[in-house]
């Protein structure tokens, strides 16, 4: 068994052949783990220094630590390509049938090569992960100083076979507001639709509209743009994961016009909420972001899909919806 450290862009290129393959064979697959997602952080960010370890026995990959070594107010800090903005899940992609060799193998290695940074902080990971469960111990059992701690949660909904079925899991009063505001978009004068943006819509044009309303929905999602890092990121990411069939914006429109947007990826058996935007000094009245959520959450339950993943963060709707916690966690060591 060999690791293999590559510390350049090239490395994309070498492992573009064995990540997904890879990624399938491992107990935890989001789609932020994929090649596609991986690279085109890396290639908006570039935070620091590249440093993804690979495992391999012999010349088959077994596992891939997509790791880089970054200035913190910690010293060098050892962290998971992603973390923290804008990429909810991290983790190690190792095979599922070499767990307990591979995670020793990167111990091992991350300990003989110590005097390369001054501690690890791997964010975003899984409270089910296999890394939360045999990472830390592994790395205490070599000599680190080891913490583990709640990050922050992801409501998630596990979604039950039909429409009534999920309603009626709903509190009372959520259960009666989101008839009330379903009933009152529909009762209005204007037109209502909504639409999953497919290969007949100009991609383009649907991700400015959408840009567009997430900007006007909340000031704090409208400096976010303004990072043109954070934009040329969004803007890459968004005609790719199209183009593999892992993306799903959406739109309600009113009378023609656009009025709330979503961007899910939908990977796996779960659909996950990435961001939204709506305009509510013109269609306020209408709670439009609540109604296509609404909409977006039956057609999960139509296509099948076993969870609705509100991906991280605690505001109140993804409770009312029906969220319930489940935790990421940040492993630190030194």
């Amino acid at each position: 068994m060999e690791v293999i450290a590559y510390r350049n862009g090239a490395a994309f290129s070498e492992l573009k052949s064995v990540w997904n393959d890879l990624l399938a064979r491992a107990p935890m697959n989001r789609v932020f783990y994929t090649w596609e997602w991986q690279k085109t952080w890396w290639e908006a960010y570039e935070p620091g220094e590249l440093w993804i370890l690979a495992c391999y026995d012999p010349g088959t990959a077994i596992g891939i630590a997509p790791l880089f070594i970054s200035e913190s107010e910690r010293g060098r800090s050892v962290q998971i390509i992603g973390c923290v903005d804008v990429t909810d899940y991290l983790d190690f992609i190792i095979d599922e049938a070499r767990m307990e060799a591979v995670y020793a193998a990167f111990a091992d290695y991350l300990w003989d090569h110590r005097s390369e940074y001054d501690c690890l902080d791997f964010c975003n990971i899984p409270f089910d992960s296999p890394t939360q469960r045999l990472l830390p111990e592994l790395l205490s059992n070599r000599g680190f100083d080891t913490d583990v701690e709640q990050q922050e949660v992801c409501p998630v909904i596990e979604l039950p076979d039909d429409w009534a079925s999920y309603m009626s899991r709903l509190h009372k009063k959520q259960r009666h507001e989101v008839r009330r505001k379903m009933r009152r978009i529909h009762g209005s004068e204007e037109s209502i639709d909504w639409y999953i943006v497919n290969g007949q819509h100009d991609l383009d044009e649907e991700v400015s509209q959408f840009v567009r309303l997430m900007a006007a929905s909340d000031p704090e999602k409208e400096r976010f743009l303004q990072d043109e890092r954070n934009l040329s990121f969004f803007q890459a990411i968004v005609p790719l994961l199209q183009a593999r069939g892992w993306l799903q914006l959406n739109f309600l429109t009113i009378g023609e016009r656009r009025a709330a947007a979503y961007i899910n990826f939908v990977y796996g058996n779960r659909v996950m909420v990435y961001n939204s935007g709506h305009a509510p000094d013109d269609f306020g009245e209408y709670s439009p972001g609540i109604v296509l959520l609404a909409y977006n959450i039956r057609h999960a339950i139509e296509q099948g899909y076993a969870y609705y993943d509100f991906l991280r963060g605690d505001e109140p709707y993804k409770y009312r919806m029906g969220g319930r916690d489940t935790a990421v966690m940040n492993i630190r060591a030194r």
